[in-house]
């Protein structure tokens, strides 16, 4: 079996691997999707399949492991901002899930847009390892050989991935403001400053934001500022009745990764511009000190 992702228990949590696992691993989306994995064998404890009753202590290594089953290839053109043996950065397109059991879907599309590493523990298909909602565009990071998804993952546990997002929300914020209020339970904070506002005939206000969350959970960025009254421009699901517009997608984009490189230790820093729809929104165009920045 192919490992796929790693996680290491920091605290004595006695909690039954059912319940600890979900949420842990990119691959296992749902409470349901995690019972699955270990009713197939495919969840190991310190090295070894375990079973939902399992209680996860201080210290356990858990790990997600895949049969080495072929898979369909998607082919879509992706752009690629940062590939060697071991990783890449790309730009994942609105509209496209990351991960799942249909087959369009971004991870299906890396063998198409990704070489093939030589490196001795290659994975046979890269691998991303975190997750983009679907509606939203932006950078993504993607492992090719075991040893870098392991330390991704921990990276990623441990706070030492920094990403930052552009939106356009609806209404005029405040220069900047930091948003510390729990989502399912967890702590949950976000940080973000004004870039640009500009008037809308429809909305009233149309703002730029760059957005830097201190932590990562489900639909986080969305949920949060929907709640400050500033939803993300394009979002059905947290936006305001009546200032949804159709057509033109969420107005939330992935812009910036920050992060050691697991392998040869270089700072790693990627940006992308930002989708055209982004500009045109707050009026923002060539020449002004912002354009092109990102």
């Amino acid at each position: 079996m192919q490992l796929l992702e790693s996680h290491t228990v920091l605290e004595n949590e006695g909690l039954r691997l059912s319940d600890y696992a979900v949420g842990i691993f990119m691959h296992l989306s749902s409470r349901k999707a995690v019972k699955k994995a270990i009713k197939r064998g495919t969840v190991f404890v310190n090295g070894q399949a375990q079973q939902t009753a399992y209680r996860v202590q201080k210290g356990d290594v858990i790990e997600l492991k895949e049969s080495m089953v072929e898979k369909p290839v998607f082919p879509l053109k992706l752009e690629v901002l940062m590939e060697d043996d071991h990783l890449a950065v790309i730009f994942k397109p609105g509209g496209i899930v990351t991960s799942g059991n249909q087959f369009r879907t971004l991870e299906n599309a890396l063998p198409f847009a990704l070489k093939q590493s030589i490196a001795p523990d290659a994975w046979q298909r890269p691998r991303p390892v975190h997750r983009l909602d679907g509606p939203t565009c932006g950078l993504l990071l993607v492992a090719k050989t075991a040893r870098a998804g392991v330390a991704l993952s921990e990276m990623f546990q441990n706070g030492l991935i920094k990403k930052e997002y552009h939106a356009v929300v609806v209404g005029q914020t405040p220069s900047s403001g930091q948003i510390d209020m729990p989502i399912s339970g967890k702590r949950a904070i976000t940080n973000f400053e004004t870039v640009q506002i500009a008037s809308n005939a429809k909305c009233g206000n149309l703002s730029l934001l760059r957005i830097k969350p201190e932590t990562g959970r489900t639909h986080q960025i969305r949920i949060h500022l929907a709640s400050q009254g500033f939803p993300v421009h394009g979002d059905k699901i947290y936006g305001l009745e009546g200032l949804i517009f159709k057509g033109k997608g969420l107005f939330l984009c992935a812009s910036k990764l920050s992060l050691t490189h697991p392998i040869t230790g270089e700072p790693l820093v990627v940006k992308t511009k930002l989708p055209p729809k982004f500009y045109k929104a707050v009026g923002i165009i060539s020449g002004h000190p912002f354009f092109g920045n990102y």
